[in-house]
């Protein structure tokens, strides 16, 4: 397979893609034309079907299908102009080479969250953590899978795993140089604040909003999934619930970016720091790796700003 990230302008293609989404549109002209937006487990691509009349086969969304077109520039990023497509046959493509991937080791990363777990003194708090990441299966299997967003940043397969694991890192600094800090309190709500991605987002290769995404957002599914786990540890102090709660619901740290709270506890601004770095720094990473292009790249929507890479 040649793989999206190795796509240079000029290359003629013909080979097996994931078709992530498809959406009819219309030309100035009245004329119909496919949008793609095509996958592979090295990153994604959009791809344009403008000429419909013939060697365009029937296809939808998540479908694999085979594509023969030339990589061309539009707007500082590449896409493929199609001119055939088919669907791929049963037999001729791995689900594997579909699914972008963490470059970090997964079990790695998990055993280095555990370690944190073990790490919490709190009674309470360890226990809440360990019906979770110890013995719940299920969530931890779905946890170590999921992404951390749909296209924003972390859009891959221990995207979540990966921003979690990097945000208790974090907030694990900000407890050695601030000791004002609860560290128990800090650690234990930033391995918890993006739990409810595992049911606001599907499962790959779809990595798409639930209707539970859609109507409550992962914030309100991961305080309700808090909240339902602290019910069942007998004797959970009330105090230390609610102080939890709210440093989960205010991690986003804005109402403008769906905080339903602003931070009124030190853990909480602190959670709240740590995951915007990561984020943002994760997200202008992803922005200089998906162009080979040098200069300025143009204003980026998430980032509000027009951004380049370092050329020292």
């Amino acid at each position: 397979m040649y793989s999206i990230a190795n796509w240079r302008e000029g290359d003629q293609i013909s080979d097996i893609y994931l078709c992530r989404s498809k959406i009819v549109g219309k030309t100035k002209n009245g004329k119909s034309y496919y949008s793609l937006s095509l996958q592979d487990n090295s990153g994604s691509a959009d791809g344009k079907i403008w000429d419909l009349s013939s060697g365009i086969d029937h296809f939808e969304a998540l479908q694999y299908i085979r594509v023969e077109g030339e990589v061309q520039r539009y707007q500082n990023a590449l896409q493929l102009n199609i001119r055939r497509v088919r669907l791929a046959r049963e037999g001729e493509y791995d689900p594997a080479d579909y699914i972008p991937v963490s470059p970090y080791p997964i079990e790695e990363m998990f055993e280095k969250l555990l370690a944190t777990v073990r790490s919490i003194s709190h009674g309470s708090l360890r226990a809440l953590l360990e019906s979770f990441f110890v013995n719940d299966a299920a969530f931890a299997k779905a946890f170590k899978a999921h992404s951390a967003a749909k296209s924003v940043h972390h859009s891959f397969s221990g995207g979540l795993l990966q921003h979690t694991l990097r945000v208790v890192e974090l907030c694990e600094d900000y407890c050695k140089k601030y000791p004002m800090i609860n560290r128990d309190l800090l650690l234990t709500g930033a391995l918890c604040h993006d739990i409810g991605k595992v049911r606001e987002l599907s499962p790959f290769p779809a990595n798409d909003y639930t209707d539970e995404g859609q109507l409550l957002g992962h914030i309100v599914i991961g305080v309700q999934m808090l909240s339902e786990r602290m019910a069942g540890i007998p004797g959970f102090p009330e105090n230390v619930r609610n102080e939890l709660l709210h440093i989960v619901l205010a991690h986003h740290g804005e109402f403008e970016f769906g905080s339903p709270k602003k931070p009124a506890l030190l853990e909480a601004l602190a959670l709240h720091l740590a995951d915007n770095t990561d984020a943002k720094i994760q997200l202008m990473c992803e922005t200089l790796s998906d162009t080979g292009a040098h200069g300025w790249l143009g204003f980026q929507k998430f980032l509000d700003s027009n951004v380049r890479r370092t050329e020292m």
